[in-house]
């Protein structure tokens, strides 16, 4: 078990006892690991704000409090995701640490599989300028076709709008998405073009994932630069 999925198997083992409390010594032997381990564990928990707390004493050991946190939350990776986008809008403002300190939380309680799906979503969300500049420009609603295969890894069929408005039918292997000043796109391998394009989303006529899953192609989304200005990753997720 790595350390993140250890965390978050503490908080709910913590949270199965209370309001008993749990000694280090068992919790070390429950997760196969060293007291000094857990209490590095325990500390670092309490410090990202979850509510552990020591009681002294004989029976005493470490205890959550159930009524000021969340059970595993029912969060999607795209949910996450666009909490991370969202918190990036509060940059420079007094919330800024509030908001990283909120999505920790929410991350710490996802089970582990949706947990490592949000945060492989979000190193595919490229911004090409502050959120804080973009937030103020009504942004497209993506499809949840669009959404789901690029969680899922599958080609999609586009029908798309050039900037003349000629619709054409493209295969694409979607790559990732790209927030700018104006618009944002679908960072994706056209396979008419054979090259890497961004398709505006308000552009996209239609949208089906097909069953194909997106073959191995090694690309960085920062080389993706037909679309102007420079590329900031969106990287709040990682734990």
């Amino acid at each position: 078990m790595n350390r993140t999925d250890r965390l978050y198997a503490l908080v709910e083992e913590l949270r199965a006892a209370a309001p008993r409390p749990r000694s280090a010594r068992a919790l070390a032997r429950r997760f196969e690991v060293s007291v000094r381990t857990i209490e590095r564990d325990l500390a670092a928990l309490q410090q990202s704000g979850v509510p552990i707390h020591a009681q002294a004493g004989r029976t005493g050991g470490y205890v959550l409090d159930k009524e000021r946190t969340l059970p595993p939350l029912t969060v999607t990776p795209a949910e996450a995701t666009a909490l991370a986008v969202g918190m990036h809008a509060l940059a420079g403002t007094p919330f800024a640490a509030d908001a990283r300190s909120a999505l920790r939380k929410v991350l710490a309680v996802m089970p582990g599989r949706e947990r490592a799906a949000a945060a492989e979503m979000a190193g595919r969300v490229q911004l090409l300028v502050p959120v804080a500049r973009a937030a103020r420009t009504a942004g497209p609603v993506v499809p949840g076709a669009l959404r789901e295969a690029l969680s899922a890894g599958r080609v999609l069929r586009l029908e798309y709008a050039d900037a003349q408005g000629a619709v054409t039918a493209r295969d694409v292997e979607p790559l990732g998405f790209l927030g700018g000043d104006e618009h944002w796109y679908l960072a994706a391998w056209c396979r008419l073009r054979d090259a890497p394009r961004g398709f505006r989303l308000d552009r996209i006529r239609a949208v089906g994932a097909l069953d194909e899953p997106v073959p191995p192609r090694p690309f960085d989304l920062a080389e993706l630069d037909t679309l102007g200005s420079d590329l900031r990753p969106l990287d709040e997720l990682g734990m």
